[in-house]
């Protein structure tokens, strides 16, 4: 799954526990008819691919989501969904497609008067 729009915020390289988990979070605002701002997070090794970015660039995100179930010490189940990116890129600009003809002349498309002598162009109908 990809996710399209501007890089709002990307927030610094966080570490947890004894064996060095590295997180990294960044907000995407989507751009269509009601935008969202969309938490993606990037782990470990990817958490560098953002060093090349910065607010307010058009990005396009590969993304997983990724879903996990905790136990509470109450005894309730919990669940908890996450958005994760593995890929970030500018996007390519879309352009007209190449090696389209030109388009002709108006002068083209003008009626030709094709009328015989008898005041008829030929046509049954």
């Amino acid at each position: 799954m990809e996710i399209l729009g501007k890089i709002k915020m990307i927030g610094e390289t966080q570490t947890f526990g004894a064996n060095g988990f590295r997180k990294r979070e960044v907000v995407i605002t989507t751009e269509e008819q009601y935008p969202q701002n969309i938490l993606v997070e990037f782990v470990q090794d990817k958490t560098e691919l953002l060093n090349n970015y910065q607010p307010g660039q058009n990005v396009k995100i590969g993304i997983n989501l990724r879903g996990r179930e905790w136990v509470n010490p109450q005894g309730e189940t919990k669940y908890f969904n996450s958005i994760q990116g593995w890929r970030i890129e500018v996007p390519q600009q879309t352009s007209a497609p190449e090696n389209m003809p030109p388009v002709p002349p108006a002068e083209v498309f003008a009626p030709v008067d094709n009328l015989n002598e008898e005041g008829s162009d030929d046509l049954p109908f």
